[in-house]
């Protein structure tokens, strides 16, 4: 019905910057919204970032000022920007959208993980 394709993880320095994407396709009909979470070894999985079809956004506390979500309605792809990355950023990072179907259901969908790891 939904899928969703995470990119853009990998391993970075303290400091460093890493640009996640996650390209949604199928059979949506709207979103209402989308957004990232991650989950570390013996965490639980936690919202990171999300931002709504009208464009407002949330984020977690601890990357409020160094990661930034932004949307390409046209592309149905949003990005996770993540800046002055730090070694407890390091998880999977997996994508989420709340969407309507053209079966006219709403349902949630999640990405296969993308591995972030900040050491040096």
């Amino acid at each position: 019905q939904v899928q969703l394709v995470e990119s853009g993880g990998g391993l970075v320095q303290p400091g460093g910057s890493l640009r996640l994407s996650c390209a949604a396709s199928g059979s949506i009909f709207r979103f209402y919204a989308m957004g990232w979470y991650r989950q570390a070894p013996g965490k639980q999985r936690e919202l990171v970032a999300a931002v709504t079809s009208g464009g407002s956004t949330k984020y977690t506390d601890s990357v409020k000022g160094r990661f930034t979500i932004s949307g390409d309605n046209a592309k149905n792809t949003v990005y996770l920007q993540m800046n002055s990355l730090k070694p407890e950023d390091t998880a999977v990072y997996y994508c989420n959208a709340d969407v309507i179907t053209t079966t006219l259901r709403r349902g949630d969908y999640w990405g296969q993980g993308t591995q972030v790891t900040v050491s040096s």
